[in-house]
């Protein structure tokens, strides 16, 4: 049975280069699949009606977009693909990559959920706007990229040999996928340094919390590590900090380091576990208007929290961690996050391709629109590409002391824990 609601996405991502993309609370058909297979120009009215309704600039970057509509309508059309090439071409008028039309093939791909297996090498892409370049949002831990030391903010300038400036994501998908055991080259770019990372394809199991108690000089202490905003997120949240809560942890370290993202619903489901009450966050769509998200009352813990975030943070990644800056709920530390505020819907059309709109922008509780910005970290403490590889090459110390964003997190929130446990004491004082 096919779920007729419409996904929500907020993945700094235009895909991720496993055979996945996150999409969120089910997709949208047509009516008639068939009939849609064979009226080509029926398909791109679609895609023009859709993009017309919802896009989240009313001027379609500066565009005639009703002169668009007759012009694409106008031209002949004898198969499907050549009017995937023509929404295609329509569609970069907007000069949007997170607005794309996914082929049949490539939609079937993106309805996998985030919480299944996956196949791939384990990045995260997208396409930068200005520069048309194929950038790495973040590996995904203990995937073949991670492993290679591949960063955020990677250039994949070449796939196979293969230049890709100007290569559309779509295409770079298709391109570094490919069955398990089998390989791919990517060519990445880093400064103005070049080399090859020989990645062997692999069947990849997301999990994407993981937690501990530790215990240290100002007691013990809660870790919890999440990696996406997938559908399982939510609740292996739930289960982490309740689990933290019966050890009796003194405080938590949240580390959202290279999480790019991932679900809407998520994100506000795991804010309401750390904030009592308040906005979480604002969507304004085209027409300015609003639709607030707010804190249920239903906080899992009030104990003092450091976050740590990095480039790779991204998109829901900064709904968390700006809506616990703005509340002064939690210290973030590290660097500038990504900076992607937007909403797209992922709707499935009547062929069986797909498509994603940018729909809306958000913005933090503050009334921040952090899109191309970032949340700026209260305490803005760098790694160098020498660190970040030492720790991609020892897993093992990611999140543990040895980590120097780690340790700098720790020294925070010992001061956090020591200030609550004197305000607590001059509160019991009759």
């Amino acid at each position: 049975m096919v779920n007729q609601k419409r996904g929500l996405i907020l993945g700094a991502t235009a895909a991720i280069l496993t055979v996945v993309a996150v999409t969120g609370g089910g997709l949208r058909f047509s009516q008639s699949q068939a009939f849609f297979q064979n009226s080509p120009k029926e398909l791109i009215d679609e895609v023009w009606q859709i993009i017309n309704r919802t896009y989240v600039d009313e001027t379609f970057n500066q565009s005639d977009w009703q002169a668009i509509r007759v012009e694409y309508l106008n031209r002949p059309y004898v198969n499907k693909e050549e009017a995937y090439k023509a929404i295609r071409e329509m569609l970069a008028v907007l000069e949007d990559p997170y607005t794309r039309f996914m082929d049949p093939e490539e939609f079937k791909n993106m309805q996998i959920d985030t919480s299944g297996e996956l196949t791939g090498v384990g990045i995260q892409l997208t396409k930068d706007e200005e520069t048309g370049e194929l950038m790495v949002v973040s590996p995904i831990e203990d995937t073949p990229a991670f492993d290679a030391g591949i960063l955020s903010k990677d250039i994949i300038t070449k796939i196979n040999g293969k230049i890709t400036k100007g290569m559309e994501v779509g295409d770079a998908v298709k391109l570094i996928r490919g069955k398990p055991g089998s390989k791919v080259i990517l060519t990445i770019r880093r400064s103005t340094e070049e080399a090859d990372y020989p990645l062997i394809r692999a069947r990849i199991e997301l999990h994407p919390v993981r937690s501990r108690s530790q215990q240290t000089p100002i007691g013990l202490i809660g870790y919890i590590r999440l990696t996406q905003f997938s559908s399982q997120a939510g609740q292996e949240m739930r289960d982490a900090i309740k689990k933290l809560e019966a050890k009796q942890v003194n405080g938590y370290i949240l580390d959202l380091r290279s999480n790019p993202g991932g679900l809407l619903y998520s994100s506000i489901e795991i804010a309401r576990m750390w904030l009592d009450e308040g906005k979480i966050v604002s969507t304004v769509n085209r027409l300015g208007q609003e639709e607030q998200q707010r804190a249920s009352n239903r906080a899992l813990t009030d104990k003092p929290l450091v976050v740590l975030v990095d480039g790779g943070s991204a998109s829901a990644s900064e709904i968390l961690s700006g809506a616990l800056q703005d509340h002064r709920r939690a210290i973030i530390v590290g660097t500038q996050t990504f900076g992607k505020g937007l909403v797209q819907s992922v709707r499935g059309l009547g062929d069986g391709s797909g498509l994603a709109v940018t729909v809306a922008k958000y913005l933090t509780p503050n009334g921040r629109d952090i899109n191309k910005q970032g949340i700026g970290p209260d305490i803005i403490f760098e790694l160098s590409d020498d660190e970040r590889k030492a720790l991609q090459q020892d897993s093992e110390r990611i999140g543990s002391f040895g980590d120097p964003q780690f340790d700098k997190a720790f020294e925070v929130l010992k001061q956090q824990i020591t200030q609550s446990k004197v305000t607590n004491t001059h509160a019991v004082v009759y």
